[in-house]
């Protein structure tokens, strides 16, 4: 039988801003159709933020609420709210939709980095709004997950049966996650999602790769799930890599704006169909909602509270 692989599709988050893209949904209609074109596509799982009406990321339980039931309607795929919010919000506001919602996966940090967008200005440099150019330009962000701050969220959705995918942006966010596994604070099977190419964490080169997955292999074993995310143009040379390495996938405008050198993506659809030719071209299958449940020891969606 072929290998069954999750790919993951991140819509919207937190990074890029709407003059972007025009294919960046911001409003919660346009992330309905996104979520499920994606899931249409061929995403197990839909990874979701919300923003205000100007594109700024929002964090609210009501800008969730404008479609999380609309989505979980359309479509079967397992959704996944972020924790992770933006830098600059508490870490009571970034876990309050997961707490109300408990969703059936929820992102989580797991450590402190140097967060760096202002790169893309180099790139682009009209926005629409005022917001925007400053957002990018910000060179004195530190994304902060203290050990407190990872422990909050743990306990705060201990009782939701929500599990989690564990967002580890360099080695050392591996170990931490093995100190948590090891006091008993979360358990097997570990979603790790290995993200590459965001500056301030690790960087996108193959050997970034292996080690990262080296490491994750070394610390828990077969008691985790591998999956890789690769920013900007990296995300599907990486998602190749992880295919071939035996893990499962994330693309999405989240990560990456592109669908070729030089070709803006013209949805998220276009790069989940993108990842699943490559699967399918290594003779590989994608998972069905269901069978990445199965995976990943998930409670099922008729267990969320939306």
């Amino acid at each position: 039988m072929a290998r069954k692989v999750i790919i993951t599709c991140a819509v919207t988050g937190a990074i890029h801003t709407p003059s972007m893209s025009p294919a960046l949904p911001v409003s919660p209609e346009e992330i309905i159709e996104a979520a499920v074109g994606a899931a249409e596509a061929g995403a197990a799982i839909i990874h979701l933020h919300a923003r205000h009406a100007d594109g700024r990321p929002d964090q609210s339980a009501k800008g969730f609420a404008r479609f999380l039931p609309v989505i979980k309607q359309r479509t079967d795929a397992v959704l996944n709210l972020t924790t992770g919010g933006a830098p600059y919000m508490t870490v009571a506001e970034r876990v309050k939709p997961a707490r109300d919602f408990a969703p059936e996966v929820a992102s989580l940090n797991m450590g402190s980095m140097n967060f760096g967008l202002f790169p893309m200005l180099g790139r682009f440099t009209e926005f629409r709004h005022d917001w925007e150019a400053q957002h990018l330009g910000n060179r004195d962000i530190v994304f902060r997950n203290s050990y407190q701050d990872i422990e909050f969220v743990l306990d705060t959705l201990a009782e939701t049966g929500t599990r989690f995918e564990f967002e580890c942006y360099d080695t050392s966010h591996l170990y931490n996650l093995a100190y948590f596994l090891d006091a008993g604070k979360v358990k097997a099977p570990l979603f790790v999602q290995t993200v590459f190419g965001l500056m301030g964490g690790i960087g996108a080169h193959p050997e970034d790769v292996q080690h990262m997955k080296r490491t994750a292999d070394r610390l828990f074993g077969k008691d985790y799930v591998w999956s890789v995310l690769g920013a900007g143009r990296h995300q599907l040379p990486i998602a190749a890599m992880s295919a071939a390495m035996g893990g499962n996938i994330r693309v999405g405008l989240e990560d990456s704006l592109w669908s070729g050198p030089g070709r803006m993506a013209q949805s998220n659809a276009e790069q989940v169909t993108q990842a699943r030719r490559i699967l399918e071209g290594l003779g590989l299958e994608v998972a069905t909602p269901d069978e990445a449940r199965a995976m990943l020891a998930l409670k099922g969606g008729d267990r969320v509270n939306f």
